[in-house]
């Protein structure tokens, strides 16, 4: 695809940026917050009202993933913890009428500064490879080159992606690690790159806990607070994921039960390595380029 049939300047990908600006002072000035003793709920609803402050929409809840999480882990409604001596991810989303960014990044208070260069490094080495025509398993050969340098292992199970309007997670996937086949990369390609690093295995499996939730398909239901839920979903989040502590029924939680019963929202388990391990995380997007990519998440 040529440059003059893809305007990189048209209000859609102006709108990317402006997301990525924001995301980007956000994701700087959260990090800064977080210490041993902070509480996880204050961190994240900072980030979220100063997304808001800043003329955006959070994409998604805060992830803020805790020494071998790697995703999906929210605060609660009335959550107490405070972070420890501890590996904390911050991945955090924003959207600008539906044309979204997503960043991450690892503060480690744990004393494994290797294990958070580590998924630093892989993604400067991904994002130096990108172009057009560059193949996505060409892009996760150079991040788990750069892990394994660091003696560490990918998630190879966590993949970068696509960002859509109004969808958080599209084609192309972008894996962490070298396959033989996959996407080829485009002028106006709007991706994630994602390297997750980790001292276990390297695949994740889902926990118990679920605080995230997206809208699975429009439907009826006939529970009052259920409906009120609902309504709120489709009209604020529309397809993106909330968390249950963004809904403005009193009983949040049995609604959310009931809308999930009937198929009508799915939620997203925490994904996490074995007890006992560690896992960090770094995240850009960036648009591809005739001459190479753009960060629109970089500081």
């Amino acid at each position: 695809m040529s440059e003059s049939e893809v305007d990189l300047q048209s209000e859609k990908y102006e709108k990317h940026r402006e997301a990525g600006e924001i995301l980007a002072q956000v994701r700087e000035e959260t990090a800064d917050r977080v210490e041993v003793g902070a509480s996880h709920l204050e961190i994240a609803e900072y980030a979220e009202d100063r997304i808001r402050e800043l003329g955006g929409e959070p994409a998604f809840p805060v992830n803020i993933s805790v020494d071998h999480e790697a995703a999906h882990a929210t605060p609660s409604i009335d959550d107490e913890t405070t972070f420890g001596e501890e590996m904390i991810n911050l991945d955090i989303g924003v959207h600008v009428d539906g044309w979204l960014a997503d960043t991450a990044i690892t503060v480690d208070l744990s004393g494994n500064p290797e294990l958070a260069e580590a998924s630093e490094q892989a993604l400067e080495a991904a994002i130096d490879v990108i172009e057009p025509g560059v193949g996505t398993g060409e892009i996760g050969a150079e991040i788990e080159d750069v892990i394994d340098g660091y003696g560490f292992n990918p998630v190879v199970n966590l993949t970068g992606h696509g960002l859509g309007h109004w969808e958080q997670h599209t084609d192309p996937n972008i894996p962490n690690r070298a396959v033989s086949q996959g996407a080829t990369l485009e002028v106006g390609d709007v991706v994630a790159i994602e390297p997750f690093a980790t001292d276990g295995g390297g695949k994740v499996t889902e926990g118990a806990s679920e605080e995230i939730y997206a809208l699975e398909r429009e439907g009826k239901i006939r529970n009052r607070d259920a409906r009120e839920a609902l309504e709120q979903i489709t009209d604020e989040f529309r397809t993106l994921p909330f968390a249950t502590r963004w809904l403005e029924t009193d009983r949040a939680e049995m609604a959310l039960r009931r809308l999930k019963r009937n198929d009508i929202v799915h939620g997203y388990p925490v994904l996490q390595e074995d007890d006992g391990c560690l896992v960090s995380q770094k995240e850009h997007t960036v648009i591809v380029t005739e001459d190479g990519c753009e960060v629109t998440t970089a500081e």
